[in-house]
C-alpha cells in the first residue's frame, strides 16, 4: 500500500464515513449533491450586490491579453477592506434570499444529524500491542483518538481530545498523528485556519505533556526513526505552499538546528515522507502528474537517502518493503500498471525488478498492501473496484462482492503477520461496512457496518450501475440511486454529480445525506466521466490535457440520457460538483445552460487559464501536465475555449449556488468570487445567483461534524425549492 495511506487510514474510517468533505489537489471527494422549481425566495428582499469592474491585463508570455476588471479581488492577505466587504455583501444577499427557505433548512439539518448515532466509534485495530480506535461523544463536534493496551476490556489511553483541542477556535483539524515506534510519544499535525498549512506538535503519552516542539508550515508527512528519538517532517514553501524540503528533527535539540536532509527544486513535484510495511526503510517519495522518485533510508540506522529509481517522464512506480523484498506499483511498459518485485541489493537496479503480477490491459492496479504470507491488490476492471488476494505460492483469490454498483478497499491492516485481511465495502445503499477475510480458510466476518438512524431500511432503494453513450460513441458508466417505489415516467427531478479530472475514480459510496432528497422522490446519479479513472489509465489520458473538453460533453450526454431514459423530466435536473467538479459545472453551464435548472457549485476552479499562468499560487506548477501550461500558445488556446470565467456570455444561466472558503489553498477564494460577479454583470435572467463564504474555512469547508451539516442543509434546500420539490 502506498506508504501515506496506512497513515490516513489510521485516523479512522468512522470519520471518513461521518465527515465527507476533504480533497487533495484540486480535488474534492463526492459531495452530497440534489433539478425545476419555485420562483425565486426572498426576490424582493435584497438588491444582489454589484462588484466594481477595475480594467487589468493579463499578459501571457506569447503576446496574449486578457482584460480581467475583477482581478483586483485578489487579496493574497486576505485582509483588503473592499475584497472583505464584497464578500460580507454577497453572505448577506444570500441570507436574504435564501430566508424563506429557512424551515426547511431547519427541517433538513434535523434529518441528516438525525441519521448519524452521535457517539459511534471506529472499529478498533491492532498495532504492537495496542488496539486504537476514534470514537465520538454524543452533542461533540470533534472525535476522540484512543488505544487500551492488549485488549479492549483494558483502561482507555486518550491520544487526543480533539474537542478539547479546538475549544475557543472557528477552525480546527488534526490532520494525522503518529505513535513513536517505542509507544511513548504522539506527534500530530493541526490545522487552525483550513489553508492546510500545518503545525507539528509531540505529546508525551505517559504523562500527558506536551513536548517544546513546535514546527509551522509543514505538509501532513511524517516518520519516526527507530529509536524514537527523531523524525522527519516535509516543510512547505512559503509563497506557493508546496512541499520543498524534508528535515530531521532531533528531540531536546532547537528546532532552528533541524537538519536539511532533501530538498526539491522542481516545482511540478509533490513530496511526502513515510515508513515501509517492514519498518525497515524511511522513505521519500516525490511525484508530479507523469512521473515519481522514492529515495529510502534504514530507519535504525538513518543515513544518506538512496534513490530506488530515478526519475523519468511517463515512468511513475511506488514501492513498499516486507520480508527481504520490495513490491513495487508501476507503469514500466504497463499503461495501467502491474505489480513487480526486486531483492535488497537488485531494488536499485530496474533491469533486476521481476513481474509478480503481469500488466492487463483491462485491468487496472490502483493499490497493495503486503503480508507475511500474501498480497492484497485494489483494482478496478469493468468500471468497478475489487480485491485480489496472492499468496506467495501463487494461489489467488478474489473477494466477492453482493451488488451491481459498490465500491470496496483496503482498510486498515496495520500488522502484516496476520491471515486476516480488512476491506471496506460500501454502495449507494449498503452503508460503509467493514469486513475481515481469513485468506486460508476463507472465512469472513462482518466487524462493524456504519450505523444509519432516522428509520433507514436499505430495503427502501435500489441502486443500479447503467451505461449512456457520448457523442463519440463511448460508453460511460454511470451509478444511479432510487427508491424502490420510484415511478420512471419522466416526470421526476435528478441530481447528477460529477468529477472527472486527476484520475480520482468517483466510486458509489453510501451517502447518508442523499437519502433527504431520494427520500422526497428525486433520482441521484453519479456520471463517471472520462478524467476519472473508472474505466482504466486510459479512461483518464482521454480527459485531460487537450482532450479535456470529454469530461464535459460526456457529463451533459449523461443528462440526456438520463432524460431520455425517463428518469427526470427535463426541466427538473440539477448538477452538482466541487472543486475540479467545480470547473465541470462552470463548464457545462456554459455549453449547455438550458439543461440544468439549479447547480451547485463548491470551491471550484473556474479561472483556469488565469491560474496556470500564475506560478505563486498552490499547485499551479503541479499540474501543467493535467491541464496543459499555458505559456504554449497551444495549450492557451485550447484551455481558454472552456475555461468557466472566461466564457461566460450574455445569456440565461440556472439558477446558483456557489460556495468558497476564504483560507482555501487547494482553489483561492477568489476564483469564485471573480466567477460569480461576472456572471452577475452577464447573465441574463432572473434566475437565483447566491455565493456563500465561509470566512473561518479552507477547501474542505467547516471542520466540526454538525456545522458541516448546517452548510449542506442551506444548499439541500435551494436545490430542493428550485426543482419544486418539498
Amino acid at each position: 500500500m502506498n506508504l501515506m495511506h496506512q497513515r490516513l487510514l489510521r485516523l479512522g474510517a468512522l470519520a471518513a464515513a461521518i465527515i465527507t468533505l476533504a480533497g487533495c489537489q484540486r480535488a474534492a471527494d463526492p459531495v452530497d449533491a440534489g433539478a425545476a422549481g419555485s420562483a425565486t425566495p426572498g426576490a424582493s428582499q435584497a438588491a444582489a450586490p454589484v462588484a466594481e469592474q477595475r480594467p487589468h491585463e493579463v499578459r501571457a508570455p506569447h503576446g496574449a491579453v486578457r482584460n480581467d476588471e475583477y482581478y483586483w479581488l485578489r487579496d493574497d492577505s486576505r485582509e483588503q477592506p473592499e475584497m472583505l466587504a464584497y464578500l460580507s455583501a454577497e453572505n448577506a444577499y444570500a441570507d436574504s434570499m435564501l430566508a424563506p427557505l429557512a424551515s426547511m433548512k431547519e427541517s433538513l439539518y434535523a434529518e441528516l444529524v438525525g441519521r448519524i448515532k452521535q457517539d459511534d466509534s471506529s472499529v478498533p485495530y491492532r498495532e504492537k500491542g495496542y488496539w486504537y480506535y476514534t470514537r465520538f461523544e454524543e452533542g461533540r463536534e470533534y472525535p476522540i483518538h484512543a488505544r487500551r493496551k492488549g485488549d479492549m476490556q483494558a483502561a482507555e489511553e486518550i491520544l487526543l481530545d480533539v474537542n478539547a483541542l479546538a475549544e475557543g477556535k472557528g477552525f480546527y483539524q488534526v490532520a494525522t498523528f503518529e505513535v513513536s515506534p517505542d509507544g511513548k510519544l504522539l506527534a500530530y499535525l493541526e490545522d487552525t485556519s483550513g489553508r492546510r498549512q500545518y503545525t507539528l506538535r509531540i505529546r508525551n503519552l505517559e504523562t500527558g505533556e506536551l513536548l517544546p516542539v513546535e514546527i509551522n508550515g509543514l505538509s501532513e508527512s511524517f516518520a519516526w526513526t527507530a529509536d524514537s528519538a527523531s523524525f522527519y517532517y516535509v516543510e512547505n514553501d512559503a509563497e506557493t505552499l508546496l512541499t520543498k524540503r524534508v528535515k530531521r528533527h532531533s528531540l531536546g535539540t532547537e528546532v532552528g538546528a533541524d537538519r536539511l536532509v532533501y530538498e526539491e527544486r522542481d516545482s511540478t513535484f509533490y513530496m511526502g515522507v513515510g515508513t515501509t510495511t517492514s519498518e525497515k526503510f524511511i522513505c521519500i517519495s516525490v511525484s508530479s502528474t507523469v512521473s515519481d522518485e522514492t529515495r529510502c533510508t534504514p530507519a535504525a540506522a538513518p543515513g544518506d537517502f538512496e534513490i530506488l529509481a530515478p526519475r523519468e517522464r511517463d515512468f511513475e512506480y511506488t514501492a513498499d518493503h516486507l520480508g527481504d523484498r520490495w513490491v513495487i506499483r508501476t507503469n514500466w511498459e504497463a499503461t495501467n500498471f502491474k505489480l513487480m518485485e526486486a531483492s535488497e541489493n537488485d531494488i536499485r537496479a530496474r533491469s533486476q525488478w521481476k513481474d509478480l503480477i503481469a500488466h492487463d490491459p483491462a485491468v487496472y492496479i490502483s493499490d497493495f498492501a503486503l503480508f507475511d504470507g500474501f498480497i492484497a491488490v485494489s483494482e478496478r476492471s469493468g468500471g468497478l473496484t475489487r480485491l485480489r488476494v496472492r499468496k506467495h505460492d501463487g494461489a489467488e483469490q478474489y473477494v466477492a462482492a453482493d451488488e451491481s454498483a459498490y465500491s470496496m478497499g483496503l482498510a486498515m491492516n496495520a500488522e502484516p503477520g496476520t491471515d486476516w485481511l480488512r476491506y471496506t465495502y460500501t454502495s449507494l445503499t449498503m452503508p460503509a461496512t467493514t469486513f475481515e477475510l481469513n485468506v486460508v480458510t476463507g472465512e469472513r466476518r462482518l466487524l462493524k457496518e456504519q450505523p444509519v438512524l432516522g428509520g433507514f431500511d436499505k430495503t427502501n432503494y435500489v441502486t443500479d450501475r447503467i451505461w449512456a453513450t457520448a457523442r463519440d460513441g463511448v460508453k460511460v458508466p454511470v451509478t444511479v440511486l432510487h427508491r424502490a417505489d420510484f415511478k420512471r415516467d419522466g416526470s421526476g427531478a435528478l441530481l447528477q454529480y460529477g468529477y472527472g479530472s486527476y484520475g480520482a475514480s468517483m466510486d458509489p459510496a453510501f451517502s447518508p445525506n442523499v437519502i433527504s432528497l431520494v427520500d422526497r422522490g428525486m433520482v441521484y446519479a453519479i456520471a463517471h466521466i472520462r478524467g476519472g479513472q473508472e474505466m482504466g489509465r486510459s479512461w483518464y489520458e482521454d480527459g485531460k490535457l487537450l482532450k479535456k473538453v470529454n469530461t464535459f460533453t460526456d457529463f451533459i450526454d449523461v443528462t440526456d440520457f438520463l432524460v431520455a431514459e425517463k428518469f427526470a423530466a427535463a426541466d427538473r435536473v440539477a448538477a452538482m460538483g466541487g472543486s475540479a467538479g467545480g470547473l465541470l459545472m462552470g463548464a457545462v453551464s456554459n455549453m449547455a445552460p438550458e439543461k440544468y435548472r439549479a447547480i451547485v457549485s463548491q470551491v471550484p476552479f473556474v479561472d483556469v487559464v488565469t491560474t496556470m499562468l500564475d506560478a505563486s499560487i498552490p499547485l499551479t506548477t503541479n499540474e501543467y501536465d493535467e491541464w496543459g501550461n499555458p505559456e504554449d500558445k497551444t495549450y492557451y488556446d485550447y484551455m481558454l475555449s472552456y475555461s468557466p470565467y472566461d466564457q461566460l456570455a450574455a445569456k440565461a444561466y440556472p439558477a446558483m449556488f456557489v460556495g468558497t472558503g476564504l483560507w482555501d489553498s487547494q482553489v483561492q477564494y477568489w476564483e469564485p468570487a471573480k466567477y460569480v460577479a461576472r456572471l452577475r454583470a452577464k447573465k441574463t435572467d432572473n434566475n437565483l445567483l447566491v455565493f456563500r463564504t465561509n470566512m473561518e474555512a479552507g477547501h474542505g469547508g467547516k471542520s466540526g461534524r454538525f456545522q458541516r451539516f448546517h452548510e449542506v442543509a442551506e444548499y439541500y434546500s435551494f436545490l430542493l425549492d428550485q426543482l419544486g420539490v418539498r
